[in-house]
């Protein structure tokens, strides 16, 4: 394979940058500007220079000898001063040496997913774990990225090898003296397969509104002080605020981290009966948004609604400032309440997001289906009696298929160059 190399970290200037190479020249390649390597696995300190002699930088230089490194392969990374042209020149130097080229988006994971290092589902976790922006988003990135999935489908496999050798066997055998009612065992290990898938797709959707992040629409009447609120959340004028009814005509949306958890605040258009027009495409979108929001926050004075509230809605009366009794209320002009309603968010998101389990994306959900339905196919088959252990047997091998393709052993490769054009250069 190609030797490649690429800047690791951010373009533009900083105190270090890490520029890494990794194949077969890597080592000769680092060998070369340093004039010598330490050690495997360890650093040391080293005056790079160009071909002519000329110093380049003095950097941290750290050798990896494959397969102990993060492409399997040889690995070495120069860790120098955050220069731009120092990094131009360094990169320079690389792109002039015979046998190297740039890497391409994420060609670095690409290589720790061929050399087995990394399974697919790693991959995902990784450029998770790199647009992370939330506690809740890093934590569940991070077992993706520690294999957690990759094991649980490992486990679920072995279970489904074990059932299909179990039938087999008694086909295979049929004449011999072997135990001939295997049935109750194989059937126990596809009941806990499937419980254990069926509680995963299950979890799908609240872990996807983990990593995409969740929608908190505030709705209510013209002019109770919904974007007031909303700019009081965020800190900024964010909305278009008025004495005059039917100034917000369109959704705005504002990105928020509310207890760990990555949420999207929506400033809804008042909800009324309109004779203008804009005003009315401003409401139905208004409307449309707040059906499909994870959480509504009603400000409600008493007027009727085009919009009703929901099990887990919150409530509020709007104005606190201008009202004797305060409970329930809230203000988003001098921020009473405002405390309150975000512990409230807080808290019903986080219960929620109790139920996410460990795949995340669409993907993840077809494969695991894939094997739901192939394995009650092969319970319903399995109960039929050994005549039909054949066509059993071969619901279990789909199943464990759909299970390898989850992490990336089979039918992915029409997914790879999709993914890893997410990647950074450098990753």
């Amino acid at each position: 394979m190609d030797t490649i190399f690429a800047l690791a970290t951010a373009q533009g200037k900083a105190g270090v940058a890490v520029i890494r190479i990794s194949g077969p020249l890597a080592h000769d390649a680092g060998c070369g500007l340093a004039g010598s390597l330490p050690d495997r696995c360890m650093s040391r300190t080293r005056i790079l220079r160009d071909a002519k002699g000329e110093i380049l930088d003095h950097a941290l230089v750290l050798r990896f000898d494959a397969p102990a490194s993060f492409t399997g392969e040889d690995v070495v990374e120069l860790q120098c001063h955050g220069s731009t042209a120092i990094v131009a020149a360094v990169l320079s130097e690389l792109g002039d040496r015979a046998g190297l080229r740039l890497a391409e988006p994420g060609e670095f994971t690409r290589r720790a997913l061929e050399n087995g290092r990394l399974d697919l589902s790693q991959v995902e976790g990784l450029a998770d774990l790199i647009d992370a922006e939330t506690e809740a988003q890093r934590r569940q990135a991070q077992k993706m990225f520690s294999g957690a999935l990759g094991d649980l489908a490992e486990r679920w496999r072995k279970d489904l090898i074990r059932a299909a050798a179990l039938i087999e066997a008694t086909i295979d055998f049929a004449d011999e003296d072997v135990p001939t009612d295997v049935t109750p065992e194989v059937s126990a290990l596809l009941s806990g397969v499937m419980a254990e898938l069926s509680a995963q797709t299950d979890g799908l959707a609240m872990a996807e509104r983990i990593r995409n992040g969740f929608e908190v629409a505030i709705v209510g009447p013209p002019n109770v002080g919904k974007s007031t609120l909303l700019n009081y959340l965020a800190g900024r004028d964010a909305a278009i605020t008025s004495e005059f009814a039917g100034t917000t005509r369109d959704v705005i949306e504002v990105r928020m981290d509310l207890g760990g958890l990555p949420v999207t605040l929506l400033d809804t258009a008042g909800l009324r009966e309109t004779d203008d027009f804009v005003e009315g495409i401003g409401i139905d979108r208004a409307v449309q948004r707040a059906e499909i929001a994870d959480l509504r926050v009603f400000l409600s004075d008493g007027r009727e609604l085009l919009l009703e509230p929901r099990s887990g809605d919150i409530i509020l009366h709007p104005m606190a400032d201008r009202r004797w009794d305060k409970r329930e209320s809230i203000s988003g002009k001098t921020g009473e309440g405002v405390a309150e309603l975000v512990a409230r968010i807080s808290q019903l998101l986080q219960s929620r997001s109790q139920s996410a389990g460990l795949a995340t994306r669409m993907r993840h959900k077809t494969a695991m289906e894939r094997a739901l339905e192939a394995l009650r196919s092969g319970q319903e088959t399995l109960s039929r009696g050994s005549a039909h252990y054949d066509i059993a047997a071969e619901e279990m091998r789909t199943a464990i298929r759909a299970l390898e393709s989850l992490v990336g052993r089979i039918d992915v490769e029409n997914l790879l160059d999709e993914i890893f054009a997410s990647f950074c250069l450098g990753k």
